[in-house]
């Protein structure tokens, strides 16, 4: 059975329960009621003929039905009663509705209490069938003479119930009408709010999400219109430092992230990608889309943080493959123009020169491979210079590696990335420097050594050099004297942040004749912890 039709059912037994409880309930407290109503009215009216004077006196005279008849019955058809008897101490009949019942004994047999001066409430079969009565003592010179009964037949109170009954269940009918629309409709609502969906799907779909939520490496973080935290998963937990177990739900998301457009969304409708946020001194990229139901109207807002360090690691990752493959595509440039060379050669006949070619490119690359394994063991810094090595081939520029280089004393405490980024940015702007001199000779020098208690790179090139009146600008983020180049002006500024978290420090000498000299200096016994690293990757991750 479907959800709203279980709900239909379910509300529908729930009125039909109360409708019969209010029902029997009402119809007992009514009958008690009325009873009681009638009974003390009866009464009263029986106290109160008992206590004339006419009547008293009527009982002295020779014919006291005569007197008593007449005023008895006038009271009766005033107050609505059924009957209004008054009897002797012999019980014998003063008056009746009925005159030929009168001068007959009364008949009930309620009268003892009566006669010992109780004034009383009964229930008895008399000759107009059963009633409630009334019933008071008449005095006389303080004896009692007799007895006033006034009655209401049963069944003119049953009347009278009837009556009152079909009131109520023509209320209660309403009522039960008026619920089962109400029942139709809630569980229409319900519905409607739930898309349709049934108890097991949503709680499917709950599970799925909660799973989804820790799932998703970015922290989310959901509000309502107030600013209240409504979701927000285990990592978003870790990036406010928040223990899991801590309930953040209904809490604001001000006193979590002061500086957050969040609230924004939600107040304007709109979307926002990759904004920067500090959040604890870290820098997150943000992403934040308001939440719209069906009707178009913004119910709150969501927010994805992503750790920017995260992302430039990515970018670090993505750099290194292409760097990679650029040195492989310009070494197999190189080399498919050797063996063209190579082709023609034996195609001309000219053996020797072609073995002679052969064995002075087989001695320089094993030479140089061999020069490379020996002094940078490191896989990955000799792997980027021999790339670079390639690179420099295809684009006729000269890159020599000093023979006295080594770099086989390099601390695993220093980061291979920021060791890559320093070397790579200084050879890339060496390689651009050299292009622009407009000499016919382009040399590019590299030297490198581990000896002391330090490690120094120098790269040096023939350019131009740096040009006057830009020395002091030359490391600033964006500044460039190159035009055309999407990616200007970011190379040396990502060298001084790298040489500044690993403690080092960083000299040039430039002239227009010789070209330009910059000298690295890197302390070995300064240990660079992997939170100085992400630090400086989410520095700079836009480069």
């Amino acid at each position: 059975m479907r959800l709203h039709s279980k709900l239909m059912l379910g509300i529908i037994i729930v009125i039909l329960l109360i409708a019969g409880i209010f029902d029997i309930t009402f119809t007992t407290m009514l009958e008690s009621n009325l009873k009681k109503e009638k009974g003390n009215k009866a009464l009263s009216i029986a106290q109160t003929i008992s206590s004339m004077p006419e009547i008293q006196e009527a009982f002295q005279m020779e014919d006291p039905a005569a007197y008593i008849q007449p005023i008895s019955e006038k009271i009766r058809k005033q107050v609505g009663a059924e009957f209004i008897v008054v009897g002797n101490r012999n019980e014998v009949r003063y008056s009746h509705p009925n005159p030929k019942r009168i001068g007959q004994k009364m008949v009930g047999g309620d009268n003892a209490r009566v006669f010992k001066g109780e004034s009383v409430i009964s229930e008895s079969v008399g000759t107009l069938g059963p009633s409630l009565r009334g019933k008071a003592p008449i005095y006389h010179n303080g004896a009692i003479i007799g007895v006033v009964s006034v009655g209401y037949l049963q069944t003119d109170i049953e009347d009278e119930m009837s009556a009152i009954q079909n009131k109520v269940f023509l209320a209660t009918l309403f009522i039960l009408m008026g619920g089962l629309l109400a029942a139709l409709l809630i569980s229409l609502n319900i519905k409607r709010a739930i898309f349709g969906l049934e108890p097991r799907e949503i709680a499917r779909m709950y599970q799925e999400k909660h799973a989804i939520l820790e799932s998703i490496h970015e922290g989310i973080i959901a509000i309502d219109t107030m600013g209240r935290i409504t979701v927000v998963n285990e990592t978003a937990h870790k990036i406010l430092q928040v223990p899991f177990e801590v309930l953040l739900r209904g809490e604001k998301i001000e006193e979590f992230i002061p500086d957050t457009h969040l609230l924004a969304a939600v107040n304007n409708g709109g979307a926002e990608y990759d904004r920067e946020i500090v959040i604890h001194g870290e820098t997150f990229l943000a992403n934040y889309i308001p939440i719209i139901n069906k009707r178009g109207t913004v119910i709150g807002a969501v927010a994805s943080l992503r750790n920017k360090s995260e992302l430039y690691n990515l970018l670090q990752e993505l750099s290194q493959v292409k760097t990679y493959a650029e040195g492989l595509r310009a070494q197999t440039h190189e080399y498919s123009n050797r063996l063209y060379t190579l082709l023609g050669l034996i195609q001309l006949g000219s053996y020797k020169e072609a073995i002679d070619l052969i064995s002075k490119e087989a001695d320089i690359t094993q030479g140089f491979i061999h020069f490379l394994m020996k002094e940078v063991p490191d896989p990955v810094l000799a792997g980027f210079i021999l790339g670079k090595l390639s690179l420099a081939s295809e684009l006729k520029i000269e890159l020599s590696i000093d023979q006295y280089s080594s770099f086989k004393d390099v601390p695993e405490v220093i980061s291979r990335d920021l060791l890559v980024t320093i070397l790579g940015n200084l050879i890339n702007n060496a390689f651009e420097a050299v292009r622009e001199n407009g000499k016919k000779e382009k040399k590019v020098s590299l030297f490198l050594t581990d000896l002391g208690k330090d490690l120094i790179i120098e790269v040096a090139d023939n350019g131009n050099g740096i040009a006057a009146g830009t020395e002091d600008n030359i490391f600033n983020e964006g500044f460039t004297t190159k035009s055309g180049s999407a990616n200007a002006g970011i190379g040396l500024s990502l060298v001084r942040k790298a040489i500044d978290n690993l403690q080092g420090t960083l000299t040039y000498s430039s002239s227009r004749e010789e070209g330009t000299v910059f000298t690295v200096s890197i302390p070995k016994g300064k240990e660079v912890s992997n939170e100085r690293v992400a630090r400086f990757r989410s520095i700079n991750s836009g480069g």
